[in-house]
C-alpha cells in the first residue's frame, strides 16, 4: 500500500486505495470522494419483526454518523474558507515553502505550470472547502473539496507536488 504525505509537515493525506486523476498539467489530483455511514452495524438474522410482534424501530441506537470517506479516513481537518485575497497569500507561501523542496526537472515543472493551477482554483473559490492535514500545521498543504455540477460525493483537489509517496 502506498500513503501520500504532505511533503512539508508529514500529514497523511491519501493513498493508493483511492484512485485519482492529473488535471492542469499534473499539478492537481482530482479524487472523488464518497459520503459512507461510519459506526453502523446492519445485522440481519433473518427475523420479521412484524410477524414475531416486534417493532420496526426495536434495536440499539449505535449512533450512526454520515462522514466523508477521505475526511474521516485522513482526520482532515475543515479550515475556513479563503477570500481571493488570503488564498492568493496562501499560494506565494506555499511556492516558497515548496519549491526548494524540489529537484531538477521536478522544480521546473512545478515552477512552469503553478500559475495554471492557482488560476483553476481561483475560478472555483468561492465553492470549495478548504481541509489540512491532521496536525494542522500552518505550513501544511490545502487539501480542496467541491461538488461538481449535479454531484452528491465531493470531489478533492490535491497539488500532486506536494505529495511525498510513502510505502507502508
Amino acid at each position: 500500500m502506498l500513503v501520500y504525505q504532505d511533503l512539508l509537515c508529514g500529514d497523511e493525506l491519501l493513498s493508493d486505495s483511492f484512485l485519482y486523476k492529473e488535471i492542469e498539467n499534473g499539478m492537481l489530483w482530482e479524487v472523488e470522494g464518497k459520503w459512507v455511514v461510519k459506526g453502523s452495524v446492519d445485522v440481519d438474522i433473518g427475523a420479521n419483526p412484524s410477524a414475531e410482534d416486534g417493532d420496526e424501530d426495536e434495536g440499539v441506537d449505535d449512533q450512526a454518523v454520515k462522514v466523508v470517506d477521505i475526511v474521516d479516513t485522513f482526520r482532515l481537518q475543515e479550515q475556513p474558507p479563503f477570500d481571493k485575497k488570503q488564498f492568493v497569500t496562501y499560494m506565494k507561501r506555499l511556492i516558497k515553502n515548496l519549491t526548494p523542496k524540489l529537484e531538477g526537472e521536478k522544480a521546473e515543472t512545478f515552477k512552469k505550470h503553478i500559475e495554471g493551477a492557482t488560476k483553476f482554483l481561483l475560478s472555483k473559490l468561492k465553492d470549495l472547502q478548504f481541509f489540512v492535514g491532521e496536525s494542522m500545521h500552518d505550513d501544511g498543504c490545502l487539501v480542496f473539496a467541491y461538488y461538481k455540477d449535479g454531484a452528491v460525493d465531493p470531489t478533492f483537489l490535491y497539488f500532486a507536488y506536494a505529495l511525498k509517496e510513502v510505502k507502508c
